[in-house]
């Protein structure tokens, strides 16, 4: 099943997250399974595997780095069950700079400003990434695919340091 034909949506990085809501909705109100109540026992499981897999759909799509690896799987590139490390030695360095600074959250003086700013910078780095990714992801060239493999895996550590940064708050100011 092609998840952007699921929700009659074009193949793009950038998805309307309103209209793939809506589109989400009209699709389980067809197959939810309690429409099915009196159906056969086959129809009923066909019901329950539709809705599942609208769910899944509706997961991959609406997350970014998901779609973006859902997307390079279609054109062939699947990096969504590797464990390959980035090879990028700025972007390392970067990293654990950043994951320095993330640390010295917890013990600043003034929290509030220093997760703002960590906000911001992180804003910045997914902004970058979400938007080499929405030229790349188009391409059919391989090269160009690779380069969008590198971007997602820089964009998951970009996630994890936004988990990160929400787990500090939380312990900082519950």
């Amino acid at each position: 099943m092609r998840y952007f034909e699921l929700f009659n949506l074009p193949v793009s990085y950038d998805v309307d997250l309103t209209l793939l809501n809506q589109r989400y909705l009209e699709l389980q109100r067809a197959v939810h399974p309690d429409k099915f109540a009196g159906k056969s026992e086959r129809e009923k499981l066909v019901a329950v595997q539709k809705t599942s897999e609208i769910n899944d759909a509706l997961a991959v799509l609406k997350h970014p780095a998901k779609r973006a690896e859902y997307m390079l799987s279609e054109q062939g590139v699947d990096i969504r069950a590797e464990q390959q490390t980035l090879q990028d030695p700025a972007f390392l360095m970067q990293q654990m700079e950043l994951r320095e600074a993330l640390e010295d959250i917890q013990h600043s003086s003034d929290p509030e400003d220093e997760i703002e700013a960590f906000e911001v910078q992180i804003k910045q780095l997914d902004t970058q990434y979400s938007a080499q990714l929405a030229e790349q992801l188009v391409s059919q060239d391989i090269a160009v695919l690779e380069v969008a493999a590198d971007n997602i895996r820089k964009l998951k550590f970009i996630y994890k340091l936004r988990e990160e940064l929400s787990r500090i708050e939380d312990s900082l100011f519950d």
